[in-house]
């Protein structure tokens, strides 16, 4: 039996609420917010896909962060008939990609919002 849209949708949205629970251990925001959830893709089948990256190629703890995202999901969302995480570095993870949720936190920890930050930097090398 295939998943009607808003079945997928539904499942989704479980998937995004599963994946705001999964912190990288170097900044106290989740990777859902830290815009590090590059594609979640549900199938008519109920088999979940996800594309994400991380801040840095270099990262020493990447296999980690991909198998507590996959494990949550699977543990969070009974739904889903399958979890494939994939971990993609193309396009490469800037603050740019930080969702506005993800801002406030980082604001909160910080005391200024890095992402504006940022973007100045940017602006004043060009």
């Amino acid at each position: 039996m295939s998943l009607t849209e808003p079945q997928r949708e539904e499942i989704k949205k479980k998937v995004i609420e599963a994946l705001k629970g999964v912190y990288d251990p170097e900044i106290a925001v989740n990777i859902y917010d830290l815009g590090l959830i590059y594609e979640i893709n549900v199938s008519e089948e109920g088999d979940v896909y996800i594309k994400m990256t991380l801040t840095a190629p270099g990262c020493p703890i990447a296999g980690m962060i991909v198998a507590m995202a996959e494990e949550t999901v699977k543990e969070k969302v009974k739904e889903a008939k399958s979890v494939r995480v994939d971990l993609v570095w193309d396009p490469p993870w800037t603050p740019e990609k930080v969702t506005p949720e993800g801002r406030k936190m980082l604001t909160q920890i910080f005391g200024y919002d890095i992402v504006e930050e940022w973007l100045k930097q940017q602006r004043s090398q060009t």
